[in-house]
């Protein structure tokens, strides 16, 4: 554990007074037209009909040519590039006034940056793992780029496909020519086309060559996207760039003038979180969200607080399938943990709050929950001194209002973390595992490809990492129910059956599992993804690459990963 101060990262800084500034765009492509992820449209040399789920890339190491031939490298040239994310620009700086007649790029990263410690990285920093979703979590280094969809094979069934491009002798450079004089406040317009990718020079088939690449040595997947990237970019123009729209960082709201900061504890092996600018973690507020966490007139009839639905004992979740609300009412989902909170963008099963001090404040006024009103809360909080007290020592003014009260319980909500397990002494040399811990874990991040002779439990795809998530929406393959999930939220058939992954930190104390809470212990769990998976056109590709219905693990295989798992448990969620 150590405490952690938000930092500012500026990527990309102008350096002196005689630089120039250039932008570079990206425009994702499939034989010349726009990408449209999750649309199954596409046809590869082979006629096989296909569609990209996730397109995610880094560039780096951008140098430009001027006319005698000289390179000029642009420094900290380095961004992280996505698809879904609409990241497709990079701005360039300090770069020198000359007229350039080539550009050049990498996509991957030198073996020194490579294997850099991920977590040193700043919230925005192309690097952290928490932002990109690009590193090979306990392993050391990144995925170059991952390129994952679904493609139909010759019977008519959809399956997935994934390839992580990644290792340091995968680095590729691609060289354009640049046709005209580059200008300060230009635009360089590049095609970065998925047909190239996958058709030239070498041509792959999904079924023929694999449904899957992890960029093992030798593997003819990898090479042929290594032949192919050089010629999957082409220079499409050279425009005027559009005025950069950055905005600043969102001001503290309501910030008391005298307050005691909070020493924000994590593991250094965690990523730095994107904390929210506009409201900085001080004790008093992390206090009064504490109290408010655990007050039951946020409800109705004065019986349930959210604590009712998240005890510390269950890692701030509840062991019944669905939790008590007023009047005996069930809750419509299991109720997720709420620890390490401060890595997530989305909330609730469906991802359908943007932040915490939104989550918040829903449940209160949820019929079947606490089924109270905001306006009904705030006179009864008014009407207790105490509570005036302390609203006026967490925000500057005395006023309690619901964005407020927001806040305070958003600021308790981020400071609870779980980095303490005896998975975690045993990284430390502190503690050992046992053979079947051992095996469990060596399952747990090993893929499952056949072809180059892995035969893991391929858990690590939605699980890596230190947080043991990737805070992101999948389907999973459970038998379906009534409820879409993140499509009820988007209105996209798409996102039918997607929930948010929750992370397997405390995993053996948050029982009974998935958004219905349908499966009471892990074994339960684990035999879904042996033999329980439901193929469909929304299953996420990292599941349908495998045989249909899961992975075939052995009875000892299931066991070892059990063991695992157990060992993910934090001593300070053993008690209330």
């Amino acid at each position: 554990m150590h405490p952690f101060r938000l930092l500012c990262f500026c990527c990309l800084l102008l350096q002196g007074s005689h630089a120039a500034t250039l932008t570079l765009a990206l425009r994702h492509t499939v034989g010349g037209q726009p990408l449209r992820l999750d649309s199954l449209r596409y046809r590869n040399a082979h006629d096989e009909l296909f569609a990209i789920n996730r397109l995610s890339y880094l560039v780096a190491n951008i140098a430009l040519q001027d006319q005698q031939g000289q390179w000029h490298n642009i420094p900290n040239a380095l961004a992280w590039l996505d698809a879904a994310a609409r990241r497709t620009q990079l701005e360039l700086s300090a770069l020198p006034q000359h007229t350039y007649q080539a550009i050049r790029f990498d996509i991957g990263l030198s073996a020194e940056v490579n294997h850099s410690d991920p977590a040193q990285y700043a919230a925005q920093h192309p690097l952290n793992p928490n932002l990109n979703n690009l590193h090979w979590t306990w392993q050391s280094g990144y995925i170059f780029l991952a390129l994952e969809g679904r493609y139909r094979d010759n019977s008519g069934q959809l399956q997935g496909f994934v390839y992580h491009f990644a290792n340091d002798p995968q680095c590729t450079t691609v060289t354009l020519p640049l046709p005209q004089t580059i200008a300060a406040g230009s635009l360089i317009d590049i095609d970065f086309d998925i047909a190239a990718l996958l058709n030239a020079p070498s041509s792959l088939a999904f079924g023929q060559h694999g449904a899957s690449s992890h960029s093992r040595k030798d593997d003819p997947i990898t090479t042929a996207l290594k032949n192919n990237l050089r010629s999957a970019f082409q220079l499409r123009r050279i425009q005027t760039a559009p005025a950069a729209t950055n905005e600043p960082p969102k001001p503290p709201i309501d910030f008391p003038a005298s307050y005691t900061a909070h020493g924000f504890q994590m593991s250094r092996r965690f990523p730095i979180p994107d904390l929210p600018s506009d409201n900085p973690l001080i004790e008093e507020r992390i206090e009064l969200g504490r109290l408010l966490f655990h007050d039951p007139r946020l409800s109705a009839d004065n019986s349930i607080a959210c604590a009712s639905c998240h005890k510390t004992e269950a890692a701030m979740s509840d062991n019944r399938t669905k939790s008590i609300g007023i009047d005996g009412q069930r809750s419509r989902r299991h109720s997720m943990p709420l620890f390490n909170l401060a890595w997530k963008q989305q909330f609730f099963w469906d991802g359908r709050a943007p932040s915490l001090r939104q989550q918040a404040l829903i449940p209160i006024e949820d019929p079947t929950e606490m089924g109270e009103t905001l306006p009904n809360v705030l006179n009864k909080l008014a009407a207790d001194t105490d509570y005036t007290d302390l609203f006026a020592k967490a925000f500057r003014s005395r006023a309690i209002t619901a964005t407020n009260l927001g806040l305070a319980l958003e600021s308790f909500l981020l400071s609870l973390t779980s980095d303490n397990s005896r998975f975690d002494q045993a990284i430390q040399s502190k503690a050992e595992l046992s053979e079947a811990e051992q095996r469990g874990f060596e399952l747990f991040m090993t893929e499952y490809e056949p072809r180059s002779g892995q035969y893991g439990a391929d858990c690590f795809h939605c699980h890596g990492g230190a947080l043991f998530t990737d805070n992101r929406l999948h389907d999973n393959g459970l038998k379906a129910d009534n409820d879409l999930g993140l499509a009820a939220v988007t209105q996209r058939h798409i996102d039918a059956h997607k929930f948010s992954t929750p992370s397997l930190r405390n995993v053996a104390l948050t029982a009974p599992y998935m958004h219905d809470g349908r499966f009471e212990t892990l074994e339960q769990v684990i035999e879904h993804y042996s033999s329980g998976i439901q193929r469909r056109a929304t299953l996420d590709p990292n599941l349908s690459k495998h045989p249909a219905g899961g992975l075939p693990l052995s009875t000892t295989d299931k066991a070892a990963l059990v063991a695992f798992l157990k060992t993910l448990t934090d001593p300070q969620y053993l008690t209330d």
